[in-house]
């Protein structure tokens, strides 16, 4: 029998029947009970006619019927296509129909663009309520579909066969959609589960949203132990810390903005989280100050970072908690890479670097994805001879940690959401006051880097900072945003090739700073 996420859902319904597996406002339901629900709409799924392999979105927060539905859609014989809940109309528009999806799971938050995604998207035929209020009279609701429905058997589909896409910044102006298997969604939460230390009584909190790749991995680290499943809805600072403390929440995952923005809220000093076990960071490198300040407010709560990305699925190398000693040499490194995972640092003519030599990170494993959806040339640019091409540049050290340095693809990490620049480019060329632009990634403390534009306008034409920023708002997601413009009234640096030498608009800004990437 090959692995697959519905397999999994019934082994931990196997395994600990009577435990909680979802938490959500109050409420908890157990293993048990999540998994006759799956089995019931997945039978509610099938009756909608949709063929092996088709598509079904998810566009929601956090909720237990979002967790419900990840393993809904794969038990019924689907790829599932979880949604930025971050995202503008236009993008979420583009990801429905370049995925083809059929079938949408929403809840009260998008019912709104929802109705509209109906209209607009060809092909998607159907829209499921998943939210705590009243369904719309368009929609299907999912509490009717799942008492009307009969459980089905879990589809025989797994292993190396397509689960979901899942999609992250593309450099053409859109975003492209990762295939990933079964198999390396299984095998990416297997590696992280030693350093992340879930056990069949652990408590993990999804506090990043759910549709991230980075939650998932912490779902599936959470089915694979049978361990409690607690959802808060939307991060927030105070209610993650109520949380913890209401529930005896044992390990969570959460970027290090999320984490700069519970250490500096005042109920910190006042909230019992003795129950804190553990807390797994990732998306963008933990500031130093921050991490400090963490190891001085929690001592007793351990830490660990992962360092990856979607086409991983997402790990690819853990920072254990015995190397986040205060003072320790690793702190500013990505740890070593999982047992799972084989990584090379390759410089321009595909020679592996020596150590402490910079160059583009390859990683090779169980985890490396299918390829882009739909986008062959994209795949056989980022994917070869079963090595992932990461984009990333860095180096090793003779104890086998990474030691990440620099960017080879042209995107900055905000918050641990991940923004091509080409995309916010072409928002702001699309005012007619711009004659050229360059976006680039500046420090920030909070968020690691923010989005910089540098304008240069048409002669005779003027915009101001905050135009440009309304012109974008609503082309793009508001973390894509420009946070700040910089208008330049010389040309951009150019290099032989013609192109925007974004290394030198880069300089002033990450001066005195340890690495090009924050």
């Amino acid at each position: 029998m090959s692995i697959s996420l519905q397999r999994m859902m019934e082994r931990a319904a196997r395994t600990n029947p009577n435990g909680d597996c979802v938490v959500f406002q109050g409420q908890s339901r157990s293993w048990k009970q999540v998994q006759e629900r799956v089995a019931r709409l997945a039978g509610a799924l099938q009756a909608l006619n949709l063929d092996e392999g088709d598509r079904v979105a998810i566009l929601s927060l956090n909720c237990a019927n979002y967790y419900e539905g990840l393993f809904t859609v794969p038990w019924a014989g689907y790829c599932v296509v979880p949604l930025n809940t971050r995202w503008a109309l236009p993008e979420n528009e583009y990801a429905l129909g370049d995925s083809g999806a059929k079938v949408i799971l929403f809840d009260d938050a998008f019912a709104a663009q929802v109705k509209e995604l109906l209209e607009s998207v060809a092909g998607l035929t159907h829209a499921i309520y998943i939210g705590g209020g009243e369904c719309p009279d368009w929609a299907l609701d999912v509490e009717k579909l799942i008492e009307t429905s009969a459980p089905v058997a879990a589809s025989a589909r797994g292993g190396e066969e397509m689960a979901g896409i899942f999609y992250t910044g593309g450099t053409t102006g859109f975003p492209k959609g990762v295939m990933q298997s079964h198999l390396a969604i299984w095998a990416s939460a297997v590696s992280a589960l030693p350093a992340f230390g879930l056990g069949r009584h652990s408590r993990y909190l999804h506090a990043a949203p759910m549709f991230h790749m980075a939650d998932l991995v912490g779902s599936m680290g959470a089915i694979l132990t049978c361990s409690a499943n607690v959802i808060l809805q939307a991060f927030d600072p105070a209610k993650f810390l109520e949380l913890v403390e209401k529930e005896r929440v044992t390990h969570s995952l959460i970027v290090p903005a999320m984490i700069k923005m519970v250490l500096n809220h005042p109920d910190v000093a006042t909230t019992d989280i003795s129950s804190l076990e553990m807390v797994m960071y990732g998306a963008s490198p933990m500031p130093a100050a921050t991490l400090e300040k963490f190891m001085r407010v929690w001592p007793n709560v351990s830490l660990a970072q992962a360092y990856g990305q979607t086409e991983l699925a997402p790990i690819a190398t853990i920072l254990p908690p015995e190397d986040h000693a205060p003072g320790s040499e690793f702190l500013r490194s990505a740890g070593r890479p999982t047992s799972i995972s084989d990584i090379r640092c390759i410089n321009e003519d595909g020679i592996d670097c020596e150590l402490g030599e910079p160059g583009e990170i390859l990683v090779r494993g169980p985890q490396a994805m299918m390829g882009y959806w739909k986008q062959p040339e994209q795949t056989e640019k980022a994917l070869k001879d079963g090595w992932v091409y990461t984009g990333d540049a860095g180096y090793f050290t003779d104890t086998g940690h990474l030691y990440i340095v620099d960017r080879v693809k042209d995107m900055v990490i905000t918050g641990g959401e991940n923004v091509f620049t080409t995309e916010v480019e072409n928002a702001v060329m699309s005012h007619d006051a711009v004659q050229d632009v360059a976006v680039i990634g500046i420090p920030s403390e909070e968020w690691g880097e923010t989005v910089h534009a540098i304008v240069i306008l048409a002669p005779d034409m003027q915009a101001t900072e905050d135009e440009i920023k309304a012109h974008c708002r609503g082309i793009i997601a508001g973390y894509k945003l420009p946070k700040s413009v910089q208008f330049r009234s010389e040309p951009m640096p150019l290099s032989g090739a013609g192109k925007v030498l974004k290394t030198e608009l880069r300089k002033p800004f990450w001066e005195g700073q340890a690495r090009q990437i924050s």
